[in-house]
C-alpha cells in the first residue's frame, strides 16, 4: 500500500475521533479540538491528491477510497453540526438548506461515477470540484472554531455561514458542470 491510500485510510481514521471529541463537552474548547482534528484529515485530502499525482502513485483503491473519504468526512462534519447539542445548534434552520443541497450533489455525483464505473470510466474531480471542498472544509472550520469561542451570531459564525453559502453555490455550479462534461456516461 502506498503512501497516498495510507493518508487516505488515516483521514477515514480520524473521521469517528473528530466526531468523539465534537460531543465530548467535557473537555474545554472540544469544538476547536474537533476542528483542528477535522483540518488535519481535509489536509490529507490536498496531500494525498499531490503525492499520487507528483510521484505517479494513482491506483484504483485511491481512486475508489479518495471520494468515499472526502464525502464521509464533509458530510459528517455538516450533520452533526444540525444536531442539538446540550440544546444548541451550531447551525441555524437556513443552513439545513445548503447542508442538504451539498450531501445531495454528492450523492448525486457518487451515483454518477457507479454508473461510469460500471462502462469501466474513471471520472476526476475537476477544478471547480476542487474549489467547492476547499469552501467547504474552511467554512466547516470556521463554524466549529466559532462555536467553541462565541455564541450563534458572532462575527466567526456569520463568516462561517456565508462560507457554508459559497460552497452550497459551488456545490450546485461544480455538480452541473461535471455532469454537463461527462453526460455521455448516462447514454446507452
Amino acid at each position: 500500500m502506498n503512501l497516498p491510500n495510507k493518508l487516505t485510510i488515516l483521514r477515514i481514521i480520524m473521521i469517528p475521533i473528530f466526531v468523539a471529541l465534537f460531543y465530548i463537552t467535557a473537555i474545554p474548547y472540544n469544538y476547536a479540538i474537533s476542528a483542528g482534528v477535522f483540518a488535519l484529515a481535509a489536509f490529507t485530502d490536498f496531500l494525498d491528491g499531490y503525492i499520487a499525482r507528483k510521484y505517479n502513485l494513482v491506483t484504483n483503491l485511491g481512486k475508489f477510497l479518495d471520494p468515499i473519504a472526502d464525502k464521509v468526512l464533509v458530510s459528517t462534519a455538516l450533520i452533526i453540526m444540525l444536531l442539538p447539542i446540550g440544546g444548541t445548534v451550531i447551525l441555524p434552520w437556513y443552513a439545513s438548506i445548503a447542508v442538504a443541497v451539498i450531501i445531495a450533489r454528492e450523492l448525486m455525483i457518487s451515483g454518477f461515477r457507479i454508473v461510469a464505473a460500471s462502462k469501466g470510466l474513471v471520472l476526476a474531480a475537476d477544478k471547480t470540484g476542487k474549489i467547492k471542498t476547499f469552501f467547504q472544509d474552511i467554512s466547516i472550520l470556521v463554524l466549529l472554531v466559532g462555536a467553541s469561542f462565541e455564541g450563534l451570531y458572532s462575527i466567526v459564525n456569520i463568516i462561517g455561514l456565508a462560507l457554508l453559502g459559497i460552497s452550497a453555490l459551488l456545490t450546485i455550479i461544480s455538480g452541473t458542470e461535471y455532469i454537463v462534461k461527462n453526460i455521455s456516461v448516462l447514454k446507452d
